[in-house]
């Protein structure tokens, strides 16, 4: 099944401004709470570099499970980036869009996934690979 995306999300154009507290939250032991009056934070600008090159998309399957990224997150992918080796990508191949991890080295050019029960993805010489975009964040959602 072909895609097309023409533009980007429009959430990447619009400042969203978000409280940050104040403080880190330890993931060890608990420790008291601090003061939470802090900063404001535009969230595009932590999720987005490239505000025209940027597309969000939504990530269908568990192919990638083991590189942090889960069936239904959010990606954040930047077509201004340069890909290269060891990148997470969105790539299109035979009309069709797929994340995975850009293996590019020794004259080898694959698509791995991240999930084991999925096989990497060479291209055979018939086939076409375009490397769309370069994924720079992830989020999730827990309730």
């Amino acid at each position: 099944m072909s895609h097309t995306i023409n533009q980007p999300f429009a959430a990447a154009l619009t400042p969203l401004h978000i409280p940050v507290a104040g403080c880190t939250v330890p993931a060890g032991f608990p420790s008291p709470a601090e003061d939470f009056s802090g900063e404001r934070l535009d969230i595009s600008k932590l999720l987005v570099a490239h505000p025209q090159a940027t597309f969000f998309m939504y990530v269908a399957g568990p192919s990638m499970r083991e590189y942090g990224i889960d069936d239904r997150d959010l990606i954040a992918v930047d077509r201004a980036i340069r890909p290269r080796h060891g990148h997470i990508v969105v790539a299109v191949i035979e009309g069709d869009f797929t994340v995975k991890k850009l293996y590019s080295a020794h004259g080898v050019v694959k698509l791995c996934a991240g999930n084991p029960t999925y096989p990497d993805i060479v291209p055979r010489g018939n086939q076409e690979l375009q490397i769309w975009g370069v994924v720079t964040a992830c989020i999730k959602r827990y309730v």
